[in-house]
Order: C-alpha cells, then structure tokens, then sequence
C-alpha cells in the first residue's frame, strides 16, 4: 500500500509517467515545468527508459511520433508557448492514429506572458489547437494526487483509443507541495499489443506503414469517418466529472483545476451564510461532461463559472445549459487568483441576481 508522503506537483507528474510504463520522454526546458524532465532525466534512465532533452519543442513531439510509431509510451511535457509549437506534431500524431502522453503546466499568455497559473490554453487543448478535425482526452486535475493519478492512467487511455491524452495543469498546481499516496515501488506495466507499430517485420507478410497523408480526397474523407467514430467511442465511455454539494443546491458553480480548488473553499464560505450552492468540476474537459451537467443545471436557479481565463471553458458550459438556466463568468487573468472570501461574495452576488429575478 503506498504510503502518504509530501509531493510537489511537477514530481507528481513524473512519478505518474514512470509508474505509467513510459517508455521514453522527450522535451525542453520552460518555466514552470521544468521539474517535470528534471526528475524524469534521473528515474527513467535509472530504470532502463529513454529521457532526451531535444533541441526544441518541435523536435520533442516529432521525436514523440517516432517512439509512439515503433509502439512505445511515449510522453512530452512543456508550458503554454512550449505546447504552441507543438500543435502541428500533435495533428500529425492524432491523425496517425498513435498513443501518447502531453503535459501542460499553464502559464499567463498571449505570447511569453509571464511564469504565474493560467488556465487561458483550454481552448488549445480542448478544441484542437493544431489543424485538421481531431481530439485528444484531456484530464484536469485540482491536487497532487491526481496530477499523479492522471498521468500514469494518462498512458492507458491513450492505447485504448490510439490517440493523444493530455494532462491540463497549470503553475500553481505545479509548484504546490502536498500530502499524496504515491506507491515507492515501480509496478511492472504491461501495455496491449500494437500489432499496428513499425517496430521491424517480425515474421509479417504485410507491411506496416504509419501515415497521415491521404491524397485522395475519398480516403481523406473516409479516414476521418473512422477517426470520428472514435471520437464519439470517447464522449459516450470517458466522461468523467466531481460533485459537491449538489443535493440541496440551487445555484451551481462550475471549475476546473486551481480554480475547482478556490471555489470549494468560497462554496464552503458561502453556505456558512445559507447560500445553497454547489460545486460541479468537469475531470475530463475533453470529453466534456454535457449531458450530466444539463441535468443538474436543469434543477438548478444559475450557473456561475469560474476560470483563469478572460472566459473559455464558459461557452460549454453554456451549451449544457437549459434555456432557463442563466450562466455567468467570473475570470481572472495574468497569474492572478482570488481569495476565498472574494469567490465567497462574488457566489453571493450571483445567488441574490438569480432569486430576484
């Protein structure tokens, strides 16, 4: 059983990709994730993996494709600008059809920005921040725990489907030192077979070819059926969302990660004073949870949103909301997070809006 030990968040991560059968990890340093290669650069050598710092973020991902293309756990991590440049890999590797792990631990843009937490890139995750109509399982988590949890199951969730799985972190989370069960022990993992990889003939008649070019707008078309149909495989089996209080509640607020964190503790403020609010936090934003949450928005007087962002993951929820049901958006932006008292008042105001009106 493991024991309870005091983890930062970035060494969570890497003890999630060690302990996820990651076969090789290739990156470049940016701030504020730098801890992740760091450790990853001792424990997987040290355990018979690959650990390469690549000359830039575009040959980290496209070194990502190799090793995912010849059937290893393949994983890259970086930070917002990093994951930029990134995007043409990732469409590259999704429409290949491969497995693989990326890690983002936000930081404030546009552009460089500045190091703090930022949660301005979900549209980039969760949207298709590359070319072309493709997705990736993206998982969120809000503790230490779960940036360990995440990453390790990261790597089967990508095998299953063959598909990019993105883990959404951001600085804060990162940084942040905290009690989690992590085992001390490497498990042995045993990945399904990849009779699909360029790994050499091994006694097959066929060759096996790995490719994302299909010139004739027929086979285009109709290998973007097949990936569709994965796609909805995903959003049907893989939705995955946390509740708090929502027995009772008539106003719901809906968070993320750091910010899923802040609003429990402003939730917790607020019922003190006879709010009847609860708290619902989408795991996977990517496949967004609609459908459970149009049904508990369905009883519900309003949606309050709360992000790190000038307003993005807002618009789904908006989408899962009943016409009746009025969402509102409360953001903060450039590293900038609001204490639990002012998430508290900022409930209050919505909660008295939406039972006046």
């Amino acid at each position: 059983m493991a024991q309870r030990r005091l983890v930062k968040g970035n060494e969570a991560i890497a003890l999630g990709a060690l302990h996820g059968g990651c076969d090789a990890f290739f990156g470049y340093p940016i701030t504020p994730q730098n801890e992740v290669p760091e450790i990853l650069s001792e424990i997987l050598p040290a355990n018979g993996r690959v650990f390469l710092q690549a000359e830039s973020e575009l040959a980290s991902i496209n070194m990502v494709y190799g090793a995912a293309a010849a059937g290893k756990r393949a994983m890259s991590s970086s930070s917002s600008p990093g994951i930029s440049l990134m995007m043409e890999g990732l469409s590259y590797i999704a429409g290949a059809e491969l497995p693989c792990v990326v890690v983002n631990v936000q930081r404030g843009g546009p552009g460089l920005g500045n190091i703090a937490a930022s949660q301005s890139d979900y549209f980039q995750a969760c949207k298709g921040g590359g070319h072309g109509d493709y997705e990736m399982i993206v998982l969120a988590p809000w503790n230490v725990q779960e940036m360990y949890e995440f990453t390790r199951d990261a790597f089967g969730l990508a095998d299953k489907y063959r598909v990019p799985a993105f883990v959404l972190s951001d600085a804060v989370l990162g940084s942040m030192l905290e009690s989690a069960a992590i085992p001390e022990e490497v498990p042995e993992v045993k990945p399904p077979p990849k009779p699909w990889a360029t790994n050499g003939r091994n006694g097959r008649t066929e060759r096996t070819i790995i490719n994302s070019l299909y010139l004739d707008p027929q086979d285009l078309s109709d290998h973007n059926d097949k990936l569709q149909a994965v796609y909805r495989r995903i959003h049907e089996n893989e939705q995955r969302y946390d509740t708090r209080f929502a027995d009772d509640a008539e106003v719901m607020v809906v968070a993320y990660g750091i910010c899923a964190r802040l609003a429990l503790s402003g939730i917790k403020l607020a019922r003190e004073q006879g709010i009847k609010v609860g708290l619902f936090r989408p795991i996977t934003v990517n496949p967004f949870p609609y459908a459970p949450l149009r049904e508990l928005l369905g009883r519900m007087r309003g949606a309050w949103t709360f992000e790190l962002s000038a307003g993005q993951m807002v618009q789904d929820v908006r989408l899962s909301a009943p016409e009746r049901c009025p969402v509102e958006f409360f953001g903060k932006m450039g590293g900038i997070l609001p204490p639990p008292a002012e998430v508290c008042e900022r409930i209050k105001k919505f909660a008295e809006t939406v039972h006046g009106s």
